[in-house]
């Protein structure tokens, strides 16, 4: 593929956009909406991890600072 290439090679598009509303969503969807469970429960652990990390990382700090 060139540089200068203006054909669409679907980078960056928007496959499967979340519906706005659960009445908008079209039949046969349970799967996405699986999906998409799945994704906000990976997202929720992920941030509880951070936390978790980031509490670990004050207080190692803090116990630092105080054997000084």
């Amino acid at each position: 593929m060139s540089a200068g290439s203006t054909e669409n090679d679907g980078q960056g598009m928007i496959v499967n956009p979340k519906p706005t509303a659960d009445n908008q969503d079209w039949d046969g969807d349970d799967a996405d909406r699986a999906d998409r469970l799945r994704f906000e429960e990976e997202q929720a652990m992920i941030r509880e991890q951070s936390e978790e990390r980031a509490h670990s990382k004050h207080a190692s700090e803090a116990a630092k600072d105080s054997e000084d």
